[in-house]
C-alpha cells in the first residue's frame, strides 16, 4: 500500500484514536505487558495485510483486541511446543480471563483505569510511576518521555523495564484497588495524570506548543475517576483540567506562535468547558463559600481544588486588568501553604506584579532565583524578563530572554522569546 491508501490511512487513524485502549485491554487478557504489546504490533501489522483485501471491519477495536489475543496464544504455543500439551492449554487458559471482554465496552473503558492504577501502584517509585503511565497508558516514546523529564533515554528505558519486572515479579494486580484503598492511592494517581495533562497543555519539546491527544487523555482518565471516586481533590482536578484546557483555541496563532493570557481573545474560550469546570469547582469546595473565605478552603481542600478556584477567577474575568488580582494573590498564599514550592512562589510572584506592578514582582522572582530554586526552570527566567522589560531594564531583560532562550526545548516558546529579544533591541 501506499502512504495515501484510504485502508493505511485508517489504520494509522485507529493506531492514533484506539491503540492505547487495545493494550489497556490486551494486558488484562494475557497479564502481561510485553507479551500485550508484541501482540498490539503484531494486530496492527494484519490489519495492514487483511484490511485492504477483506475490508475495514464494523468494529476495529474489537477486532484488533481478538486478532491481538489469539497471535499471543499462537506464539505462546509455539515457544512452548516441546511442553506437554496439557501446559500449553493452561497458559492459554490463564491469558483469557474473559474470552468476550473485548466486545465489552464497559469493560473495555475500564480498562484504562485498571491499566493507570496499576502503573501508578505504591511498589513503584514515583519516577517509574510517571514512566510506566506515559509509555503504556498515553502512548509517548521513550525518547518523548526522557525529553520531558530531562532524563538520557537509557536510563528511561531501564526505568520502565524494571517497572514492568516489579509488576510482574511482585504480582502487583490488574484492578482498581477495593474502595477502602483508593484514598491512599488516589493522591499518586491525580499526581500522574495532572502531569500528563501539563504535557499536553504546554509540551515540553517539539514543534507546537499543545498536544491535545494527552491533555484530553488525561481529562477522559479523569472522569473516569471521578465517577468511581467524587472526591473534593478528584474533583478539583477534573475543575482544573476543564478550566485551563478551554484556553487552548486562543493561546496560539494560526501559524502556532504564543499568545499571552493578556493579549488572547477571550470570545475563543471554550465556555461550555468553563462551565463545567467552574460547576465542578463549585462542587468541590461544598457548595463553593466565598473564596474570601481562604482559611476555611484552606482547611478543608487540597492544592487541585485551590487551583481550579484560581483558575476559575480567570475564567470569569472579562480581561486581564478586570481579574481579581488580590483574590488571586491571596489564594496563593493558601496554595503555598498547603503545597510549598517555587513553582507555586513563581506565579504568585507573577499576581503581585499584576496587582501591585512589575518592580514587587521582580523583587520576588529575584528571591526564588538567589536561593537557586529555579536556576534552571526556563519560565522563572522568561518572567523575569518580562518584569524587567516593563521597567525599562533593556540589560536585564535581554539576559534573562537570553537565559530562557537556551533553557527552552519548544519551537512556539522559543519563536515568542526570539521575538521579545528582537524588540529590546
Amino acid at each position: 500500500m501506499t502512504a495515501t491508501d484510504p485502508v493505511h490511512e485508517t489504520v494509522n487513524a485507529v493506531y492514533f484514536s484506539d491503540s492505547r485502549r487495545v493494550l489497556a485491554t490486551l494486558i488484562r487478557l494475557l497479564g502481561d505487558f510485553d507479551a500485550a504489546e508484541e501482540a498490539l504490533h503484531d494486530a496492527f501489522r494484519a490489519a495492514l495485510e487483511q484490511w485492504p483485501r477483506d475490508g475495514v471491519p464494523a468494529n476495529p477495536r474489537a477486532w484488533l483486541v481478538s486478532t491481538g489475543r489469539f497471535k499471543a496464544i499462537d506464539g505462546m504455543r509455539r515457544r512452548a511446543r516441546f511442553d506437554a500439551l496439557d501446559d500449553v492449554g493452561d497458559k492459554a487458559d490463564i491469558a483469557v480471563v474473559d474470552p468476550a471482554a473485548w466486545a465489552d465496552e464497559e469493560s473495555v473503558e475500564d480498562d484504562r483505569l485498571r491499566l493507570i492504577f496499576t502503573c501508578c501502584h505504591p511498589a513503584m517509585s514515583p519516577d517509574a510511576q510517571v514512566a510506566l503511565t506515559l509509555r503504556e497508558v498515553c502512548g509517548l516514546t521513550t525518547e518523548e518521555i526522557a525529553q520531558a523529564f530531562l532524563t538520557p533515554a537509557p536510563t528511561l528505558a531501564q526505568r520502565i523495564v524494571r517497572a514492568k519486572a516489579k509488576i510482574r515479579d511482585a504480582r502487583i494486580p490488574y484492578e482498581v484497588p477495593a474502595r477502602a484503598e483508593l484514598a491512599e492511592r488516589l493522591d499518586a494517581v491525580l499526581r500522574v495524570i495532572y502531569l500528563v495533562f501539563n504535557e499536553g497543555y504546554a509540551a515540553s519539546s517539539g514543534s507546537l506548543l499543545t498536544r491535545h491527544d494527552l491533555s484530553a487523555e488525561a481529562i477522559r482518565l479523569e472522569r473516569l475517576l471521578v465517577a468511581l471516586l467524587p472526591e473534593p481533590e478528584a474533583i478539583g482536578l477534573l475543575a482544573l483540567m476543564l478550566l485551563q484546557d478551554s484556553r487552548r483555541a486562543a493561546r496560539t496563532s494560526p501559524s502556532g506562535d504564543v499568545i499571552l493570557l493578556d493579549d488572547q481573545d477571550r470570545s475563543l474560550w471554550d465556555r461550555n468547558q468553563i462551565a463545567e469546570g467552574i460547576k465542578l469547582v463549585e462542587q468541590a469546595l461544598s457548595l463553593r463559600p466565598a473564596l474570601s473565605e481562604r482559611k476555611r478552603v484552606e482547611r478543608r481542600f487540597g492544592p487541585y481544588t485551590i487551583q481550579a478556584a484560581i483558575a476559575a477567577l480567570h475564567a470569569e474575568a472579562p480581561s486581564a486588568a478586570a481579574t481579581d488580582w488580590a483574590e488571586i494573590v491571596g489564594l496563593y498564599d493558601v496554595l503555598a501553604r498547603a503545597d510549598p514550592s517555587p513553582v507555586i512562589e513563581l506565579n504568585r510572584a507573577v499576581a503581585v506584579a499584576m496587582r501591585d506592578g512589575p518592580a514587587a514582582g521582580l523583587a520576588l522572582v529575584d528571591a526564588i532565583l538567589e536561593r537557586e530554586d529555579l536556576l534552571d526552570y526556563r519560565l522563572a527566567h522568561a518572567a523575569r524578563a518580562d518584569l524587567c522589560r516593563r521597567l525599562g531594564k533593556t540589560a536585564d531583560a535581554r539576559a534573562s530572554y537570553e537565559r530562557a532562550l537556551a533553557l527552552t526545548r519548544q519551537a512556539p516558546e522559543r519563536r515568542f522569546l526570539e521575538r521579545r529579544l528582537a524588540e529590546l533591541t
